[in-house]
């Protein structure tokens, strides 16, 4: 597959709309402008196949269309639905099967709502760190926890060194309204939380009194918010990942790439604490015709 492919793939689709649904010219042509707009992304983005693009690629691409040609949420909804049309057209081809595309909601929720970081940036910005930066440990250890558990800002700074389970693979959240829940955390994040206990949080306590926090400052003291920020800003800036990388980016990408390999939307919601499965929809892309889709291909009264 290439660019090429696409480029047949555009033009039978254009052909199919054309000739067989009729469509006014000026709606073609809009239709047109806005694949090439998919194409010219595809290309400098360097991508090898349309057909297996995951909800990573696309949601990389909303933001391509937010954040690079500046277009408005109504236009981005124009760019979806031709996306989405195209991907249809290519599965009435027999060409292409459910396409990740379909599980895009309104680009609305784009204006308030995080980039996804693909899985190379991802590992691009958690390997960032170096055994020449000071706090080399400590920041691995941040990076990995944020990843690896999907947590708000507010919840890995208020970790406590009691609030880990690192035998068991867990730690505890407390969240809003004081929730409190059991997170995973794979092998990767425990390997360097345990690194970073043993051999640099000691040395930042030497002088103050113990702190029951998890993350602590050159001083002893719990990190802030701002500064666990900062700390992401830095080593996105090193791994050379361009835009705004918060710590909301990495909960937003943790998220998406759970539903992206096939977790439950339920699952989810518990793992990032949201109260109502709505907000975990919005979260994650997932829109509700989708999930209307999936209920009446399998729920027997469906």
């Amino acid at each position: 597959m290439s660019l090429t492919a696409l480029h047949d793939d555009t033009a039978a689709f254009r052909q199919y709309l054309k000739a067989e649904r009729g469509l006014a010219t000026n709606t073609l042509l809009a239709y047109t402008r806005d694949l090439d707009h998919f194409a010219e992304w595809f290309g400098a983005t360097k991508q090898k196949d349309h057909i297996s693009l995951g909800l990573t690629q696309f949601s990389q691409y909303v933001s391509h269309l937010r954040e690079v040609i500046k277009l408005a949420p109504p236009s981005i909804a124009r760019h979806l639905v031709a996306l989405k049309m195209f991907f249809r057209f290519l599965k009435l081809e027999g060409r292409a099967s459910n396409a990740a595309v379909d599980l895009l909601s309104s680009p609305t929720l784009w204006e308030r709502l995080p980039s996804v970081l693909g899985s190379k940036s991802v590992t691009k910005l958690l390997t960032a760190p170096n055994a020449d930066d000071k706090f080399y440990l400590r920041d691995r250890a941040i990076l990995e926890t944020f990843y690896a558990s999907g947590a708000r800002a507010s919840e890995v700074a208020g970790l406590k060194t009691n609030d880990l389970y690192l035998g068991q693979g867990f730690c505890r959240c407390i969240g809003k309204g004081s929730k409190t829940r059991m997170v995973p955390l794979g092998n990767p994040a425990i390997a360097v939380i345990e690194a970073y206990q043993k051999e640099l949080r000691p040395k930042l306590m030497e002088r103050r009194n113990v702190s029951p926090y998890l993350f602590v400052s050159r001083h002893g003291k719990q990190l802030t918010r701002i500064e666990l920020w900062r700390v992401i800003r830095k080593y996105a800036r090193r791994a050379g990942i361009t835009g705004k990388v918060s710590p909301h980016t990495l909960r937003h990408s943790f998220a998406t790439h759970l539903l992206e390999g096939g977790a439950d939307l339920r699952v989810v919601q518990e793992l990032l604490g949201h109260a109502n499965i709505a907000t975990t929809q919005h979260y994650t892309h997932v829109d509700r015709s989708r999930l209307q889709a999936i209920h009446k291909k399998f729920h027997p009264k469906g």
